[in-house]
């Protein structure tokens, strides 16, 4: 069963099955497909239905660098104005593919067709598309919006447990930051999620979407509520980059937890709650002790880009399902913790 979403006025969310919406999703023009070598040996009929480039998976790809060699194959194709794009991965891909999309002559239209967990849940969501730059994550990016983009849960299925519990971080941010039912959900279903349920992840993927696509309509470019989705972020990268150990999922939950703790030191959250968030992470087979001192990672947040000049807003939650921004002074932030 085939469900939507609208994201905005000119974006959609299809949650059904990859062929069935392709065929009536994509424009009758010019197709050219971007993914990596690793959906091109899993899906070849997706991908090889039109024109494609493939790129290299993983964090390290996604550069400027990565960027540039795209425009070189586009280029090389002839691809123009009237092209449309279509991303087929994960968060990496399709973060890539917007920014070349957004960027490419000045923009061509573009959908994101979403392999993972986290991209479903997060990632392909909200019209931001960006890359790093000297090891700081989507230091240069774009705000545009894809034309659609396809979930299909069943490609779920080919992702290492790993990568499925990455997403299942993203999902419980949603949970915590907008929707404490869906909370209850994945507390009841931890185990269904993590072994593929087709029906709980779909379940799962629309409510997050929901949460994210309702915040991202009243601040599209994080000017106000949309830094809510921040939660656990701003510690979360600040651990990615400090450790290649952790996957950006792992990153989060840590950087969850933490701020749940300090949460309840500032009389924000309550202790039962805290324990809940602990407890569903570690349930969903999440280490949640930071793998460095949190001096260090305090150290590393000085550097985040959404710091404004010695204000860094902190996202804390106030019960399963609201969270509040408060702005914090840079030599501040260690009495949090």
């Amino acid at each position: 069963m085939e469900h939507t979403i609208a994201i905005n006025d000119s974006s959609t969310l299809h949650v059904g099955r990859a062929e069935e919406l392709l065929d009536r999703l994509l424009p009758k023009g010019r197709v050219i497909a971007i993914t990596d070598a690793n959906i091109d040996r899993l899906y070849p009929a997706l991908v090889r239905r039109t024109e494609h480039i493939i790129i290299g998976g993983g964090e390290a790809n996604k550069s400027l660098q990565s960027v540039a060699a795209i425009y070189d194959r586009l280029m090389a194709m002839g691809a123009d104005r009237s092209t449309f794009i279509l991303a087929i991965g994960g968060g990496i891909v399709t973060d890539i593919a917007g920014f070349v999309a957004t960027t490419y002559m000045r923009g061509l239209d573009f959908g994101f067709l979403s392999t993972t967990l986290l991209g479903q849940v997060d990632a392909s969501i909200g019209g931001k598309n960006g890359v790093n730059v000297g090891g700081y994550k989507n230091m240069v990016g774009t705000f545009s919006h894809p034309r659609f983009v396809i979930s299909d849960v069943e490609m779920l299925r080919t992702l290492p447990p790993r990568e499925l519990r990455a997403g299942m971080a993203e999902a419980v941010k949603s949970a915590i930051v907008g929707d404490a039912a869906l909370f209850d959900y994945i507390e009841a279903h931890a185990t269904e999620s993590l072994s593929c349920d087709t029906e709980v992840l779909s379940h799962i993927v629309l409510r997050s979407v929901a949460v994210k696509s309702a915040i991202v309509a009243r601040d599209e470019r994080e000017g106000g509520v949309r830094r809510l989705l921040n939660l656990g972020h701003t510690l979360g990268h600040a651990i990615e980059k400090l450790t290649h150990s952790l996957n950006h999922g792992e990153a989060v939950a840590v950087g969850m937890s933490l701020i749940a703790h300090a949460a309840q030191r500032r009389g924000v959250l309550a202790e039962g709650d805290v324990k809940r968030i602990d407890d569903l992470l570690t349930a969903l087979g999440f280490d949640i002790i930071p793998p460095m001192p949190v001096a260090d990672i305090l150290h590393e947040v000085r550097h985040d880009k959404k710091r404004q000049d010695d204000i860094i807003r902190v996202v804390l939650p106030e019960c399963i399902g609201r969270c509040r921004v408060e702005s914090v002074a840079i030599n501040e932030l260690e009495t949090m913790f």
